[in-house]
């Protein structure tokens, strides 16, 4: 059995990291496979385990996330608004991660629960997959651009799913930052 302790430490720990933090050291299938199992075991309501995983792991994989980026960027901007750099910007943070997965829900098409329900079941997984990654020691970060959240095509997505955002993960030398939360007392009534 765990410790409140050690579970405290690791929530208290969880914190974004971003791709530009990332370093150039691979993510191997078995860790990515135990991060994705452990996010399976969110809680769901009917149990409908809502959650799909896209994942662009290989060079390639990444590359055609890069390539959808930058084309998306081009295709949405008008003229007078774009810049080569934001177009750059935004093609990069696949290519500086070892891996980035596409965070998918399913919604049931009988509707036997409302959608809000799905999206926090496949949150709760999300977390899951946070805390996983930080207790790895690789840093990732939950994204959601509008162009990935418009990428039903691009990933292939089914009749009643719709991508929630891509979860950035890689090896990091992410520098340390004080970190504060508001105290619970000041969002706590006891009745």
């Amino acid at each position: 059995m765990q410790s409140l302790e050690s579970i405290s430490e690791l929530i208290r720990n969880r914190k974004s990291i971003y791709p530009q933090h990332y370093i150039q050291k691979e993510i191997d299938k078995n860790t990515i496979d135990n991060i994705l199992e452990n996010a399976t075991w969110a809680p769901n309501h009917k149990k409908t385990e809502p959650w799909r995983f896209i994942v662009f792991h290989s060079e390639v994989g990444r590359q055609s996330l890069s390539t959808y980026f930058s084309d998306y960027y081009q295709k949405n901007t008008a003229p007078e608004n774009f810049s080569e750099i934001q177009q750059k910007k935004a093609s990069e943070k696949p290519l500086q991660s070892a891996c980035v997965i596409a965070i998918v829900m399913q919604h049931h098409l009988d509707n036997i629960l409302p959608e809000w329900e799905e999206v926090a079941a496949v949150s709760c997984a999300v977390q899951n997959m946070w805390l996983s990654c930080t207790a790895a020691g690789i840093g990732s970060y939950w994204s959601s651009p509008g162009s990935i959240l418009k990428a039903n095509e691009f990933l292939n997505l089914k009749e009643g799913e719709k991508c929630l955002g891509l979860f950035f993960m890689g090896y990091h030398e992410a520098p340390t930052a004080d970190r504060k939360r508001t105290s619970v007392d000041e969002k706590t009534s006891w009745l």
